[in-house]
């Protein structure tokens, strides 16, 4: 039985005369905690809701445990098993933590105290159990991220795409917030991560796909990529791996 747990086969879509990904192939292997990085503008959230169900591609196709789901939609995707959170985190912000992770529970389990009992469990692997009666509206920028985080983790993911789960977060905050996401793994759940903060990337990612305007231009460990000339010049622009190369032989 194959490890491969998802793979799209040549994905592209366009907007107006925009092609915001062009032919993406690429596989995530059960069990694996993997990155997609690039620059701005570079296609990655694009990817990301193609893969998830909430755009359909132009043209490829998307498959999850085996199965097709290039035209599912998302509460279809999620259902078996893929769940994704987004940058821009947008809770019920009236409602309690408790009650925010528990619609996320709500997509496996009917009755609302088990619900609610799911969504204390899941606070505690995010290390929000202490803010559970909390209202939403009132956490920081970190305890939003990772209220985000809970209400994925309680629909029981097996593929859990995160969206920049550390952006905006400060040096101590994303201290506290990479052993999380690592155990995530160690709990069993494949990760797939968009992340600008490379010093996480290099911790965390055991593989890193880049992505710039719309292409996968390579991918290998965080340590392969971040030599690689053409990520270099996707980042910093043209001529900037040749002059980086010439400031060290300089030196």
């Amino acid at each position: 039985m194959s490890d491969v747990l998802l793979e799209t086969h040549r994905v592209s879509i366009a907007f107006g005369g925009l092609k915001a990904v062009q032919d993406v192939s690429l596989q995530i292997s059960q069990g694996s905690l993997t990155a997609l990085v690039g620059p701005n503008g570079a296609g990655k959230t694009t990817l990301f809701a193609l893969l998830s169900g909430f755009l359909t591609p132009d043209s490829g196709s998307v498959r999850f445990a085996g199965q097709d789901i290039t035209r599912c939609a998302p509460h279809e995707t999620a259902r078996l098993g893929l769940t994704r959170t987004f940058q821009v985190v947008q809770p019920f912000g009236a409602q309690t933590v408790r009650q925010n992770i528990a619609v996320g529970a709500h997509l496996r389990v009917a009755d609302r105290s088990e619900a609610l009992a799911v969504a204390e469990d899941v606070a505690a692997r995010v290390n929000l159990r202490a803010l559970l009666d909390k209202p939403a509206a009132d956490l920081t920028v970190a305890g939003r991220k990772r209220l985000e985080l809970a209400r994925a983790l309680a629909t029981r993911p097996r593929l859990l795409l995160l969206d920049e789960v550390l952006a905006g977060l400060n040096p101590s905050e994303i201290e506290e917030m990479v052993p999380v996401v690592k155990k995530l793994v160690e709990d069993g759940v494949t990760v797939l991560m968009i992340e600008h903060v490379m010093r996480a990337v290099m911790r965390l990612a055991e593989h890193v796909w880049v992505l710039a305007q719309g292409q996968l231009i390579a991918s290998g460990t965080p340590g392969e990529v971040t030599r690689d000339s053409r990520v270099v010049e996707a980042y910093l622009g043209h001529g900037a791996a040749a002059r980086l190369a010439a400031q060290e032989v300089q030196a």
